[in-house]
């Protein structure tokens, strides 16, 4: 689903009037759990830290509450590897429009011919498009992604390695 964060979809959805409760008993929750629902991917953990001490900026653009994401990244512990974090509260148009993308950009302060945006998803692919960044698309995750892009990306890739050796022939 793409749209309005966790909390949205709550206040939207949710026919008990007690919104907040639904909210923070999701976040209990969802914290209790999260290590038996996501797995940390030690090869994209490496990539990532690469990255970070090779002095490439790192941003995340996401449909996720922040509350969220921050519980994400406590428990995968990756709190201190992106620069720029745009989640679904920051913006007012989510995936696949472009919003969170040129926030980011400006955040970071980089031009969109000097950026690159991975994405699983077809609104990924979207947004990277209409953000006129260099779009790569990945399928290299056990769990749901998109099997077929139907907007085509610049680029695709299957395995985490093999993003790893294009970006060191930069």
């Amino acid at each position: 689903m793409f749209g309005p964060s966790e909390t949205g979809i709550i206040r939207e959805n949710l026919v008990n009037t007690d919104h907040d409760k639904a909210i923070e008993l999701y976040y209990e929750k969802y914290s209790e759990k999260h290590h038996e629902l996501v797995f940390k991917n030690e090869e994209i953990q490496l990539l990532l830290h690469q990255l970070s001490t090779q002095g490439y900026k790192l941003g995340i653009v996401t449909g996720k509450a922040r509350r969220s994401l921050l519980i994400s990244l406590d428990h995968l512990k990756m709190n201190d590897l992106f620069d720029a974090i745009i989640t679904g509260d920051d913006v007012i148009d989510p995936k696949p429009h472009p919003e969170g993308l040129k926030k980011a950009l400006a955040y970071l302060n980089v031009d969109h011919t000097d950026a690159m945006f991975i994405g699983d998803s077809e609104a990924d692919i979207l947004a990277g498009k209409q953000a006129n960044v260099h779009t790569i698309g990945v399928q290299w995750l056990s769990t749901y992604q998109t099997l077929e892009f139907s907007t085509k990306p610049d680029q695709i890739f299957n395995r985490v390695g093999d993003f790893t050796k294009s970006i060191q022939k930069i």
